[in-house]
């Protein structure tokens, strides 16, 4: 579902990386979530009386005007907001000789880690265009008998949680013991290590929303930990798939990863067909249920309509429009799904228009 805080705020990024100043005159400046603000003003100050230097006179006061409405922005904050703070500054005016200084502050979605001051001719957007790609987490689980790691991918990010490490021993008998009776502790050894894994990564898993989970690891473990029922019922339903590594630890989860790339691709394209099946059964079925084209915007703001649909080509060359969409949505408790035009049915939905809709009861 696409959420209308989201938006505005790719929007925002877009066009904020869309601006090109016409000297290296644009200031950004980023403050980490939990940084002491006013040591970061203070950073600014010292900023300004370097600016100084500068050697082209219309540079140097477009810099020290930008430092300065940022410092006059901070006055405003007795502290750095929860999630950190990202500005932008600078003259934004494309005719040489005119100062036009603009700010644009920016509360990040996710908690923002790096700390950035930048003068160049564009504006420094790569922390915020990551937190764009981080909207979808996968659950991961790599683990052998000796070891296992928790972690999640964010966006291209791969994150560890939790390692385990168990006291399981190898398969070769200890002296003394005889061959059935080592084979009875390992196996108790094992059955107690793959419960407190699977116990550990349905706790973590359940506390956020997932897109699914990818279990992985060498040799047949994964398999039996996945079939054993040791993990909570809904984290199960959630498991896309299995993968091979060679690994396990921090670099089996990144492996993992790159091993997972069509099992993830898949697994999106699969929940899309899905509800695109169910949108062009209720129109060949007449219903009444599936609608598209304009009628789709009229019964949004009726708040008839269950699942908004539109293609990412309509999306993009519409972005007011779509803009009142995810507010309109919001407001009524629609969903709002972009869908590819590039699949099959995504370019059916594309030939109808660009625009559909799955409603919660037939229109009157």
């Amino acid at each position: 579902m696409v959420e209308l805080k989201e938006k505005k705020f790719e929007k925002l990024v877009r066009d904020l990386a869309s601006i090109k100043g016409r000297h290296t005159e644009l200031v950004t400046v980023y403050i980490p979530a939990g940084h002491n603000i006013l040591k970061v003003a203070e950073q600014l100050r010292a900023e300004q009386s370097t600016a100084q230097n500068i050697k082209s006179k219309a540079v140097r006061k477009n810099v020290m005007a930008a430092l300065e409405k940022i410092l006059q922005h901070l006055r405003a904050y007795k502290k750095t907001p929860p999630k950190g703070l990202a500005l932008f500054c600078g003259n934004i005016s494309q005719k040489e000789g005119t100062s036009d200084i603009e700010i644009f502050p920016v509360e990040p979605l996710e908690e923002l880690r790096t700390k950035l001051y930048q003068c160049d001719q564009r504006f420094c957007m790569d922390p915020l265009k990551q937190m764009m790609e981080e909207k979808e987490i996968y659950g991961l689980a790599v683990l052998d008998s000796s070891e296992a790691d928790i972690g999640i991918l964010k966006g291209k990010r791969v994150e560890g949680i939790k390692h385990m490490e168990s006291i399981v021993p190898g398969k070769t008998k200890k002296g003394g013991w005889s061959a059935s009776r080592f084979a009875r502790v390992r196996e108790g050894l094992l059955e107690d290590f793959l419960k407190n894994v699977g116990a550990a990564a349905s706790t973590e898993f359940q506390k956020m929303k997932l897109m699914g989970v990818i279990i992985g690891g060498p040799g047949p473990i994964k398999d039996n930990f996945l079939e054993g029922g040791y993990l909570n019922y809904q984290v199960k339903k959630q498991v896309l798939g299995t993968v091979n590594t060679s690994y396990t630890g921090e670099y089996g989860l990144k492996e993992m990863v790159e091993r997972s790339k069509d099992i993830i691709s898949e697994a999106s394209a699969i929940k899309e067909s899905i509800l695109l099946e169910r949108f062009f059964t209720e129109l060949a079925k007449d219903t009444g249920l599936g609608v598209y084209g304009k009628v789709s915007f009229k019964l949004l703001k009726k708040g008839i309509v269950d699942i908004f649909l539109v293609t990412d080509d309509y999306f993009n060359k519409n972005e007011k429009e779509m803009e009142e969409v995810l507010s309109e949505a919001e407001n009524m408790g629609s969903k709002v799904e972009i869908i590819s035009q590039h699949s099959p049915k995504g370019g059916q939905l594309q030939e109808l228009g660009g625009v559909g809709a799955i409603l919660r009861y037939k229109a009157v």
